[in-house]
């Protein structure tokens, strides 16, 4: 007998301003992006200066506390530009690679991954038309899936990327699958994008971002929600 699945319910989950509803896979871990893009001189940042107090604190020098403070405001950066684009929500995900087929002994490595969640406002159509106007106009995308889910028609595709030699980046191949999801409102979707750079693990990747999307709701499932979620 396989048990129930249980969940942990977000106190966002009870925001009467809310307008979706999802729930996570195991291993994934949102990123509080209040605290993060708080302003200088908010209560939040005071807590979030208070919360990274002991990691300063513990660093072995002065130097290493100036790379930690400089990699957290890069950080605050990337996320303030996701956040003008739309992103309301960035969970980083930590999986065990546990399939090692390349004969390098990779297995049991740990393997990264970013999530994130955006809004994206559309001309008014269907559902449908909007879910597979999103994967029609995108130059490059590969894998290319149209699906009814719970909360309505869905659209998936992928993208293979590597940054360019003047980025600054690593040169390190990204994987991102993008799973389209059209409001009830017909206005706007929602975009789903998982990126790892575990090219090679992405049968497990789109099956990771097929279960999230498949738990979205556009509909507070709390409503009439029994004492125990599950």
């Amino acid at each position: 007998m396989t048990a129930n699945p249980r969940f942990t319910v977000a106190d966002s989950a009870k925001d009467p301003q809310a307008d979706i509803w999802f729930a996570e896979p195991a291993a994934f871990t949102p990123l509080p992006l209040d605290f993060l893009l708080a302003a200088p001189d908010s209560p939040a940042a005071d807590e979030l200066r208070r919360a990274f107090a002991p990691f300063l604190e513990a660093a072995p020098d002065e130097a290493t506390r100036q790379r930690f403070v400089a990699q957290v405001a890069e950080g605050q950066q990337m996320l303030a530009t996701l956040s003008e684009i739309g992103t309301v929500h960035c969970s980083i995900g930590l999986h065990r690679d546990d399939i090692d087929d390349s004969g390098s002994g990779g297995k049991g490595q740990p393997l990264f991954s970013f999530l994130t969640l955006s809004w994206r406002d559309t001309a008014v159509a269907s559902r449908a038309a909007t879910a597979a106007r999103a994967v029609a106009s995108a130059e490059g995308h590969t894998h290319i899936e149209c699906l009814e889910l719970p909360c309505g028609p869905a659209t998936f595709s992928e993208t293979v990327r590597t940054p360019s030699a003047d980025s600054g980046l690593p040169s390190q191949t990204l994987l991102q699958i993008h799973a389209y999801l059209p409001h009830l409102d017909c206005k706007r979707l929602v975009v789903l994008t998982l990126s790892t750079t575990a090219v090679a693990r992405r049968e497990e990747y789109r099956a990771i971002l097929q279960q999230l999307a498949e738990t979205v709701s556009f509909d507070n499932p709390l409503e009439s929600g029994p004492s125990e979620v599950r």
